[in-house]
């Protein structure tokens, strides 16, 4: 899909013009640079690899500072390839910004969700506890009650729901539609929330 690589700025509100509050979330999406070009003769598919943000030169591994070296372009934080591009339209070493989108589309947004550490079966999954506190109960409120078998099959079943860490998961939300573009400013304006923290990179999907 065509897209761009973008970096959440928080939630915010804007009015219609008919006077209604609509909430919406700000991504301060590209500039992005084309730093390679998928081709069928080559590649066998076409697409578009393009870099977001910056990175210092010392970090690069030597394949990825060739890549950015042979595209003589700044080295980039954050790799994607994009695909239903017209790549002939294209040239390595252009930018591409969010003027690719227009209010009233229909965006598909993915990022990594909000970490939330290690947690209980009562805010990982969902359970309610055992209940109240009578009968021998008063220290089992959150507990996630009994895991497995007894004499067969004696064993725990992979999948079984238990504590873990919970969050920080590829999550993906469609049918965003975006309100506003503020291209001066790199800046798109989607209706409602999407994954991720503050400041963490995202992914837009025409």
């Amino acid at each position: 899909m065509a897209g761009l690589i973008g970096k959440k700025i928080g939630m915010t509100s804007i009015y219609s013009p008919d006077g209604a509050v609509i909430p919406v979330t700000a991504i301060e999406a590209g500039p992005c640079k084309i730093v390679s070009i998928r081709n069928k003769n080559k590649d066998g598919y076409e697409a578009l690899v393009v870099g977001f943000g910056e990175k210092k030169e010392k970090h690069l591994t030597k394949p990825l500072k060739g890549l950015f070296e042979k595209a003589k372009v700044a080295p980039a934080a954050m790799l994607k390839e994009f695909k239903n591009f017209d790549i002939a339209a294209y040239k390595v070493g252009d930018d591409l910004t969010v003027e690719l989108f227009a209010e009233g589309d229909k965006v598909k947004v993915s990022a990594k969700s909000k970490g939330k550490g290690f947690q209980g079966v009562v805010k990982r999954h969902g359970f309610s506890g055992v209940g109240g506190q009578t009968h021998g109960q008063h220290n089992r409120e959150r507990a996630p009650g009994s895991i497995g078998q007894s004499s067969w099959p004696s064993r725990v079943f992979k999948g079984t729901r238990m504590a873990g860490r919970h969050g920080y998961s590829q999550v993906t939300v469609s049918n965003l539609k975006v309100v506003k573009i503020i291209p001066e400013k790199n800046i798109i304006l989607v209706k409602g929330a999407i994954p991720g923290a503050i400041n963490s990179i995202v992914e837009i999907n025409k």
